[in-house]
């Protein structure tokens, strides 16, 4: 009798909700729905959790698109899908208490839509080049959204699959070469067969505009918990993002707001922005805004169930978690005009940024940040030449990057802030304004001495440097530098450098304190018109 007046209780819930959006235009804007109310229930979904719901939402969503626009409403209940596909017009409202949890391959049959964008080279992963083979996904639409407080479970999404195919690879050929179809020539590999039918994203957008992404969480979010591509004027906020990958990835993006967000990925970037080659063709990431946002590496699940807890992942560096804010690694069309501003990061690696496929990578402001017990490099911008992108693309640039106001704690002696270039392009005008950072210090004088690596072919992570000479900044091949009231603070007595400048030239360094006195905080090598104005020491 109880589970009959349960059941009663929450259909009663369900069509009061349905009916109160329908019929109170007043209601309904505060909830963010617009135009006529499709309730999935109304279209055959059970939400039992052992029927495939899938078909009767994307019935719900057709209709509503049909109808020149519409809300369609999941109330609560457990929803088994696989592809649903978002068109022009429509807000899907996740309704407290609702769940839609990816339909497992191996339980349920590999039924995700095919992946879809087939290119004559891949310079990018498989899983950032498609959005078809993905829980929800939105191609071409415009004025969409996924709002409301419920969940998206990517239970049955994959976290790996098929690498890039491009001329860099041994033994790479052309579609061409080899008389095929770059989808016939993409279907030859046995892994790229194998993901057929299968997912590997909760959320993939792909030439979207007017878009908003507002409230709901994701747990489990396969290879990508949001990824969108040549999206235009989009808003994310308060979302609330916890695994095992990356969180929310804005590729060749415009006119993007990232606000108010929790991201836990211990396994991967929580935020990144990426300018790859997904959609055939180099395009700009610019105009994006991230604040107000969290970011952290602990074990998946436990944001959730707020217990924190610290997660045994180590990257392929050993170094430990991820779960940071970054611009990259894939940059073929460049950056332009992004903010990160007021957000906290902690337990996570520190920001990273920079262009190792070409593109220029230019204003970029990040300031306003808390960052506590970060596991590398605090902050960091990296020039490179990997040059995974088209033959002849020429190596990339970074310049106009200011870092201001950010107080980091807890940091790993090791590995301070740092600006590396390349000898034939350099990072130019990289400014830090008001940065305070406390280690636990311990740098020896063998430490001091230490030259680290100088490698032109990388990606963009920089762990391959190893400890750096310097407590505070490390700088080589830049120009026009700039460190003004910066605190460098070592719990214990460090024999390093506060700064070290390798092959800058033009530098600005003024305000700082650190344990060195004048003569031992600024060591400058192979550089030149480096102006050093007040130094103080803790000592």
């Amino acid at each position: 009798m109880r589970e009959v007046r349960v059941e009663f209780e929450r259909r009663t819930m369900i069509l009061g909700l349905s009916a109160a959006l329908a019929t109170s235009p007043a209601l309904a804007t505060a909830a963010g729905v617009h135009g006529s109310v499709h309730d999935v229930r109304h279209y055959g979904a059970r939400g039992d959790g052992r029927s495939i719901d899938s078909p009767a939402i994307n019935r719900a969503i057709r209709n509503a698109s049909r109808a020149g626009g519409g809300t369609v409403l999941v109330p609560a209940g457990r929803y088994l899908c696989f592809s649903i596909r978002l068109l022009d017009n429509v807000t899907l409202l996740l309704a407290t208490g609702s769940v839609i949890e990816a339909a497992d391959p191996a339980v349920h049959g590999a039924r995700y839509d095919p992946p879809e964008n087939d290119l004559e080279e891949q310079f990018q992963d498989f899983g950032i080049t498609h959005v078809h083979n993905s829980l929800i996904y939105g191609d071409g639409a415009s004025n969409i959204a996924i709002i409301g407080r419920g969940m998206l479970h990517g239970v049955g999404l994959d976290r790996e699959g098929p690498g890039d195919r491009w001329h860099g690879r041994p033994g790479w050929q052309s579609p061409a070469a080899l008389g095929l179809s770059p989808r016939e020539a993409r279907l030859r590999d046995p892994k790229e067969q194998a993901a057929v039918g299968r997912a590997n994203k909760t959320i993939g957008l792909m030439r979207c505009r007017n878009v908003r992404l507002r409230d709901f969480t994701i747990l489990q979010g396969g290879h990508f918990g949001v990824i969108a591509h040549g999206v235009t004027n989009m808003a994310i906020e308060g979302l609330t993002v916890d695994t095992d990958r990356d969180g929310i990835d804005i590729d060749c993006c415009r006119d993007v707001r990232v606000t108010g967000c929790v991201v836990n990925a211990p396994k991967d970037d929580a935020i990144v922005l990426k300018s790859s080659y997904a959609l055939g063709r180099k395009v700009a990431c610019e105009d994006v805004t991230v604040s107000g946002c969290r970011t952290m590496g602990y074990a998946m699940g436990s944001l959730l169930d707020g217990s924190y807890r610290p997660s045994d992942y180590r990257a392929p560096d050993k170094i430990g978690v991820l779960g940071r804010i970054k611009l990259g690694t894939e940059s073929n069309g460049g950056f332009r005009n992004i903010r990160i501003v007021d957000c906290t990061c902690e337990n996570s690696r520190g920001i990273l940024m920079g262009v190792v496929d070409g593109g220029t990578l230019e204003d970029v402001l990040v300031s306003g940040i808390i960052m506590r017990d970060p596991v590398n490099h605090p902050l960091f911008v990296r020039q490179a030449a990997r040059l995974r992108a088209p033959a002849g693309t020429p190596v990339g640039q970074c310049r106009r990057i200011r870092f201001s106001d950010i107080t980091i704690s807890g940091a790993d002696p090791r590995f301070p802030c740092g600006v590396a270039g390349i000898a034939d392009a350099p990072v130019e005008d990289v400014s830090f304004t008001d940065i305070d950072v406390t280690h636990r210090g311990g740098g020896t004088a063998a430490d001091a001495a230490r030259v680290p690596p100088d490698r032109r072919e990388t990606s963009l992570e920089v762990s391959f440097m190893g400890p750096l000479p310097a407590l505070g900044l490390f700088a080589r091949h830049a120009r026009r530098l700039a460190l003004r009231n910066a605190t460098f603070r070592a719990e214990a007595p460090d024999a390093r450098p506060a700064v070290v400048l390798d092959d800058v030239r033009g530098a600005i360094v003024d305000g700082l304190i650190s344990p060195h006195t004048r003569e031992g905080a600024v060591a400058a090598q192979n550089s030149s018109d480096i102006a050093i104005g007040d130094v103080h020491s803790f000592a």
